[in-house]
């Protein structure tokens, strides 16, 4: 960054004040030797038979040195109390400086005049003593010049009135000695007058220059202050979050990073938090709501984690991660994280909402601890762990949660040669009309049986899959399956030719795939009609952003129909039948299971069924299993079921060997 020069009327203020500084300075040096050689004027004049006038020349003298003496020391007293107060007299009032370099010249200028009176001492300089009280005056005009060359003003206020008295004196003595010395004197003020004005001139330059060398200094002093500052609040933003003013996920890193280093063997807690709920504070209440929200969380964390040694930092979203010492308080991480799951309700109480936090908790000890990355991935697995669980908990990784992570290793690594070796197979079943007892579609769901590790949910495949990155790889996998069983269906003689497949894509990759251009692609590649695929989603996909909205209107439009799965268990389930693209709903089991029994769940079913009647949208009834849940659904005129009553998942040519046994 560039340093200005110095501003000139800074700099010419700071010269005066140099001035009047030197000045003052001088006089103090310079008074007692004036007062020396006044007292041997005296003496003098005493010992020539003048005592009333040397005495009373001598107390004139005194008052004068005395007054100057005491207003040079008061000025010098205010300067040092300037500079212990600014750091810089340079500061000082201008007009203040003025004042005191004027009356500082007057001061010299009377006390001039006082000088001027010597000729009273010795006769107009015609007694005998003449050649003593001219070295005198001379050498009291050189002394002014030489101590006051700092503000010419001043000396020659003063040797101007004295040297003129000595000339006139000698003129008026008369003679030619007498004349020719007073020709000398006048010479000997000029050389003065001249001296005085090129000392205060190279006063003045170097003034100047030392001056606009400190400025000049201070000023890159303070950009230096200004630029440490600077990179200080940048390194701050690079390792905090804005919003909370927590570590970032890159300073809480390398927060615990610094922490490993030190390989001390002292015990620590990791802990990971996800909030339950914010995803709703969010779409309920608004952006900034919830901005507030993840404020008071902070403050909520901060407070519980006073006097623990700890680093709390904002991990993304509405995760935050803790790192905090065993041993430095009474709280172990259980009592913690039970006192978090209590406080954390209060952060959204006052909006009207209300928050949970699930928790992975790692203890570990620093002479013994993994690399964070893979301590982040086993408390990451924790906190999960307590979500599957029911939110709202906490979950300390132990020995089976390890063995669990290991296994999920296991599943990433050899996920990608299961795509491969097409290991993956798809099961389906059907979906059921009670009115004609045909099969009305089916549901494609993927099934991957590890050499180790037996059955893998479509969950854990799907999670591997965005993990190890290739989400698009198991997306694509399953839409070339569900085509080559779309050719099956339609071989000659199937009795499920032409029969629509549905298949689920979660929300991960809904967001985070071009999901419309790859499944359109697909089908015309393969030369399959779009009305032939429906893709499931969840609701809360159904009212996800912009670009969610977009990739299903897109597919809703080229003929894919998009079904709303588990529907009612979420918080925009009417919401999101207000979509344009939604054209079927599949009732989650949680109410069809012992809805003979349940009243309440009759009539939920009931309103959600003439609900899609109104809205021209299929109704699905997952999760059928017993026979008195079937008959209620007729009554109720769910012409749409599905589940074990009918026919449990299998692999495709057993669907059909099925499908082939109905009555027709």
């Amino acid at each position: 960054m560039p340093i200005a020069s110095a501003d000139p009327a800074v700099l010419a203020r700071m010269v005066r004040v140099d001035q009047l500084v030197s000045v003052r300075r001088s006089v103090l040096a310079g008074m007692p030797i004036s007062i020396v050689l006044s007292l041997t004027a005296t003496l003098v004049a005493i010992k020539s038979g003048r005592p009333v006038i040397g005495l009373g020349w001598l107390m004139l003298q005194l008052l004068v040195s005395g007054v100057r003496i005491i207003a040079s020391r008061r000025l010098l007293e205010r300067a040092v109390a300037t500079m212990a107060r600014d750091g810089d007299i340079g500061q000082a009032n201008a007009h203040w400086v003025e004042r005191q370099l004027r009356w500082t010249a007057i001061a010299a200028g009377v006390s001039g005049c006082v000088w001027a009176l010597v000729p009273l001492l010795c006769d107009g300089y015609t007694s005998p003593q003449t050649v003593f009280y001219l070295t005198i005056v001379c050498g009291t005009c050189a002394g002014a010049v030489t101590y006051g060359g700092a503000y010419a003003p001043a000396p020659l206020s003063f040797i101007v009135p004295t040297l003129l008295s000595v000339m006139v004196s000698l003129v008026i003595a008369g003679g030619f000695q007498n004349v020719s010395l007073a020709a000398m004197v006048l010479l000997y003020l000029v050389g003065l007058t001249r001296g005085v004005l090129v000392s205060e001139k190279a006063f003045r330059t170097g003034s100047r220059l030392r001056n606009e060398a400190t400025e000049l200094a201070a000023r890159l002093h303070r950009a230096h202050q200004s630029l440490q500052a600077s990179t200080q609040a940048l390194a701050y933003r690079a390792s905090h979050d804005f919003l909370t003013g927590l570590c970032n996920r890159e300073g809480f890193t390398q927060a615990v990073a610094a922490r490993l280093a030190a390989r001390s063997p002292q015990a620590h807690c990791l802990m990971l938090l996800d909030l339950d709920g914010f995803k709703t504070v969010n779409d309920v209440f608004g952006h900034k709501v919830g901005d507030r929200v993840l404020e008071d969380v902070a403050r909520w964390l901060t407070n519980e984690l006073d006097g623990l040694d700890a680093v709390a930092g904002r991990w993304g979203g509405d995760e935050f991660a803790l790192l905090f010492s065993m041993e430095a308080g009474m709280k172990t991480p259980e009592m913690l994280a039970e006192a978090l799951i209590r406080a954390i309700p209060f952060a959204t109480s006052h909006y009207g909402g209300h928050l949970g936090v699930s928790i992975g908790v790692l203890k570990f000890r620093t002479a013994d601890a993994l690399e964070f990355t893979d301590m982040i991935s086993v408390v990451d697995e924790a906190l999960y762990e307590a979500k599957r669980a029911g939110r709202n908990r906490y979950q300390v990784v132990d020995e089976a949660l390890n063995l669990q992570l290991a296994a999920r290793r296991e599943v990433e690594r050899d996920l990608l040669g299961a795509l491969q070796s097409r290991s993956i197979e798809l099961w389906y079943q059907p979906i059921m009309d009670v009115r004609n007892g045909r099969i009305h579609s089916l549901e494609a769901l993927i099934r991957w049986k590890h050499p180790r590790h037996g059955r893998i949910s479509p969950e854990h495949m799907v999670f591997a899959a965005a993990s190890t990155g290739i989400a698009e790889n198991l997306l694509r996998y399953i839409l070339d399956e569900i085509c080559r069983g779309m050719e099956q269906l339609d071989a000659p003689g199937s009795p499920l030719a032409g029969v629509p497949v549905a298949m689920n894509v979660s929300p991960r990759e809904m967001a985070q795939l071009a999901v419309d251009e790859i499944v359109l692609g697909t089908l015309a590649g393969r030369g399959i009609a779009t009305c032939r695929l429906q893709i499931e989603i969840t609701e809360e996909i159904a009212l996800d952003t912009h670009a969610t909205r977009g990739r299903l209107s897109a597919l809703s439009a080229a003929g894919v129909a998009i079904a709303v799965d588990d529907f009612g268990v979420g918080y925009s389930s009417l919401a999101s039948l207000r979509s344009d693209y939604v054209r079927q709903v599949k009732i989650d089991r949680s109410f069809i299971d012992g809805l003979e029994t349940s009243p309440g769940n009759a009539v939920l079913v009931n309103s959600i069924v003439q609900l899609g009647n109104s809205l021209d949208i299929l109704v699905v009834a997952e999760g059928v299993e017993t026979r008195a849940e079937l008959e209620v659904l007729t009554l109720l005129d769910c012409r749409l079921v599905q589940g074990y009553l009918f026919a449990r998942p299998a692999p495709l040519p057993e669907v059909m060997a099925w499908a082939a046994a109905l009555p027709n």
